[in-house]
């Protein structure tokens, strides 16, 4: 029964990682990802392990593979903020403050 719980969470967290590696993936990169994602896939396999015996290497896997699917969706998030909020040149006063959730007081006049 835990044998199939961790296969399961194995079998999550290496579509977790899948997923976010290919989510940062850009046109240029595709080999790359190809040789990343194959790479995941032969580690996963080569750690398996069955009921019959226990694997200290899968559980260190399972770790490295969580904490790289940390690192690739915080990396993704980093992304979008930098693009959402870059420079573009100068803003005003009004834009400013609606981009932060400010509200201007209204002018007397």
């Amino acid at each position: 029964m835990a044998t199939a719980i961790r296969a399961a969470a194995g079998s999550r967290s290496l579509k977790q990682l899948l997923s976010e590696l290919k989510a940062i993936r850009s046109a240029e990169d595709s080999g790359a990802f190809a040789l990343a994602s194959k790479y995941i896939t032969d580690q996963y396999r080569r750690f398996e392990t069955t009921e019959q015996q226990h694997c200290r290497a899968k559980e260190e896997l399972q770790f490295t593979a969580e904490t790289y699917r940390c690192y690739l969706e915080s990396l993704r998030k980093l992304k979008d903020l930098n693009e959402s909020y870059r420079g573009k040149g100068e803003r005003s006063i009004r834009d400013t403050a609606d981009m932060v959730g400010f509200k201007l007081p209204h002018d007397p006049k």
